[in-house]
């Protein structure tokens, strides 16, 4: 199974990349598990200096910035 990370503090960023992620497993229909990670020392851990982050399952894709469903779905679409 799949594992997504949205790294954040909870920001409305961060929320909207949940959003995002749960929209792109819905469109795919893939089933992953889909874990948010609020611990500041882990995310800053993972080489994340700016967030909202996404990891697929364990490498940080996507930082900075919220990725789009469909920047979501290119990245798990190799992934089914």
């Amino acid at each position: 199974m799949i594992r997504i990370e949205v790294l954040g503090t909870g920001c409305p960023s961060c929320q909207a990349t949940m959003t995002n992620a749960q929209a792109a497993l819905s469109q795919l229909g893939i089933q992953a598990e889909l874990v948010k990670v609020y611990d500041i020392s882990e995310i800053t851990a993972r080489g994340v200096m700016m967030t909202p982050a996404l990891a697929v399952d364990g490498e940080v894709r996507i930082a900075g910035k919220v990725p789009t469903v469909d920047e979501i779905k290119g990245l798990l679409g190799s992934k089914e």
